[in-house]
């Protein structure tokens, strides 16, 4: 049986399982909106399904995403990471996923909870869309341009408008199925 999905869904079963199950499904667990935020980051000039095949490597290399572990991270250790073909070997892109992680421990360290900073660019609820065609998606907006701005400021890097707006689809914050996929069906129910 044919199931309609999202425009940019190619017929990859682990494509396909990811936008049926994890995208667009909101996510307030600090720790995981930290990892997604990476991951995201990771896919600057890359296409998704290329960071989503090196997850389990990302998890693997990067102590599950633990910010306290990845910020101890040194030179040494960058140099280990930059060897292993599990991961995007880019050494900007490796260093930044280690900045992430020591301007979060500053951000919670000064009693900031990160998922209610990040939902806040939201008003704390999902927005959800029901764009009719993949084109009528935009890759950014307000909204994603003010948390880059934040996270920016914050000390983040590899973060974007339009990365921003891509980790706010992924984590549920913005839901742009478009209507004729399974997915924007069911909200509809």
């Amino acid at each position: 049986m044919q199931v309609n999905r999202c425009g940019w869904v190619s017929e990859d079963p682990m494509y396909q399982q990811y936008h049926d199950e994890v995208w667009g499904r909101p996510v307030y667990d600090p720790i995981e909106l930290f990892a997604k935020l990476c991951l995201d980051g990771q896919q600057a000039g890359l296409s998704w399904i290329t960071i989503l095949k090196k997850q389990a490597n990302y998890e693997a290399c990067f102590a599950h995403f633990e910010p306290s572990i990845i910020a101890s991270f040194d030179q040494d250790k960058v140099e280990e990471l930059l060897l292993n073909p599990g991961i995007v070997r880019n050494r900007l892109k490796v260093n930044s996923i280690i900045r992430n992680a020591k301007a979060y421990l500053a951000f919670v360290e000064q009693g900031n909870d990160f998922s209610e900073f990040l939902w806040g660019f939201v008003n704390g609820k999902p927005q959800v869309n029901y764009p009719a065609r993949l084109k009528d998606v935009p890759v950014q907006t307000p909204a994603s341009e003010a948390m880059s701005k934040a996270l920016k400021k914050m000390g983040f890097n590899f973060v974007g408008p339009t990365i921003c707006y891509a980790f706010m689809q992924a984590v549920g914050m913005v839901d742009d199925h478009t209507t004729d996929c399974f997915c924007a069906a069911s909200k509809r129910q």
